[in-house]
């Protein structure tokens, strides 16, 4: 089969950078397997592994240092068909180590050959994971700080099903990754090379020398027997064969008049725990079922039962091209968190601007028109606060009306949600 090397683009490393002979291995490999370009995807990173992209007619993606990997997969679940090879050198897959370790857990069909020559060549010669600790490099003594990282023991140990360790020199190179790219799974060619632009200029290592450090060390010579197991991609067509295909997106068709007369920003100010976000949501169906445009903006704290809770909507007869809100129309303040977060707001509110105030709840100075809103005088636990303020708004038809808001939540809901739900706004009295 041809050579499926760029003829208008030939490697172009360090006179004796082991990178080339691995280059021409795999174009050898390639051969091997009867691969095509179009059948083939190389996906790489930074650093001299990462020119091997433009060395091939085939598919290619450069990404990110370290996030080989992560792309690599995507294309193999969307493209199964396509032999995927990742190269990355050891300065790579240091920085995206947590990466490696999901695809050795994963073992989905992809081919990784880590070009180790065990330094950032590109860069000045720094330390990388694989560095030897006697070694001298770009960095000073830092590598001596650190215990270098065994690629392969890592891979076996976080479920890698195949793992080669070897040397660039070895003379069946290309059928070793021949045989790593034929493997239905994961697998990792770890091949050590020379790196003479940096490396080498410091420290002895010859072929030879190679050679003697791997045999000091445990043999990996490809399947990992404890780790073999089905290959991630069919297993996962085949249980989402099995998954009931999700409900198709709520579809809306307007059913009222707006009758609005422009842009109205609404600004729910709350605490977590009183449903500020589905009252939000809520809010943007009753005005989309009225043909307006709408977005929902939210700002929340981590936590979960604590701290403020805030939703931005924005309802308008015309597109929304941007979701600040910039002028509120109306404001709830319906909890101290929310209010507080947003304390610089009230001194910038005007006279045409409504604040719906729940009991207890204080705000700073403001010019903006106040109502107050007896929610529990009314009987309305702090869960349902947010819905019987959007109700009260409702009533006094203000924005939004009720049959809007009724509808919105018959959309939304269903069975005792919706029935609960309905009767808070039916009980709630108008605003002001």
């Amino acid at each position: 089969m041809d050579s499926l090397l760029n003829a208008a683009r030939p490697p172009v490393f360090c006179p004796g950078c082991s990178h080339e002979r691995i280059t021409r291995s795999l174009d050898r490999a390639f051969a091997r397997l009867a691969l095509r370009g179009e059948q083939i995807a190389i996906v790489s990173d930074i650093g001299c592994s990462g020119l091997f992209d433009t060395f091939f007619h085939t598919h290619a993606l450069h990404g990110l240092h370290g996030r080989a990997l992560t792309y690599a997969a995507g294309i193999k679940l969307a493209r199964p068909q396509t032999t995927v090879v990742v190269t990355m050198g050891d300065g790579g897959q240091g920085i995206g180590g947590a990466h490696l370790l999901a695809a050795c857990r994963r073992n989905l069909d992809l081919t990784l050959l880590v070009l180790n020559n065990f330094n950032f060549g590109m860069t000045g010669g720094q330390y990388s994971a694989t560095t030897p600790s006697e070694a001298d490099v770009g960095s000073g003594f830092l590598n001596r700080l650190e215990r270098p990282l065994d690629l392969c023991a890592v891979a076996r140990a976080a479920g890698a099903p195949y793992v080669v360790r070897c040397s660039a020199y070895r003379e069946d190179v290309d059928q070793v990754i021949a045989q790593a790219i034929a493997y239905r799974g994961f697998s990792l060619v770890d091949l050590w090379g020379i790196c003479p632009g940096r490396f080498s200029r410091k420290n002895r290592l010859t072929v030879q020398e190679i050679d003697r450090q791997l045999a000091g060390l445990p043999s990996c010579e490809g399947p990992v027997p404890e780790n073999e197991r089905r290959e991630f991609g069919a297993h996962y067509r085949e249980l989402a064969a099995g998954v009931k295909a999700p409900e198709a997106p709520l579809g809306l068709s307007p059913r009222f008049d707006s009758q609005a007369a422009g842009r109205e920003e609404v600004l729910l100010l709350g605490s977590a725990g009183q449903r500020i976000l589905t009252a939000g949501e809520i809010f943007c169906l009753a005005g989309m079922l009225a043909g307006l445009y709408a977005t929902q903006k939210s700002d929340y704290d981590i936590t979960v039962l604590r701290g403020p809770s805030i939703s931005e909507m924005i309802l308008s007869p015309e597109p929304i091209d941007y979701t600040g809100i910039t002028r509120p129309t109306v404001v709830f303040a319906l909890g101290p968190e929310g209010v507080a977060r947003r304390k610089a707001l009230w001194a910038e509110l005007d006279e045409e601007c409504l604040v719906l105030q729940a009991e207890g709840v204080d705000t700073p100075p403001t010019r903006a028109r106040q109502v107050r809103l007896a929610l529990k005088q009314q009987g309305f636990s702090r869960p349902d606060w947010a819905l019987a303020a959007l109700g009260a708004l409702a009533k006094s038809r203000r924005v939004i009306r009720e049959e809007m808001l009724l509808a919105a939540l018959e959309a939304r809901l269903s069975g005792a949600a919706l029935e609960a739900a309905c009767a808070v706004v039916h009980r709630v009295a108008p605003a002001g």
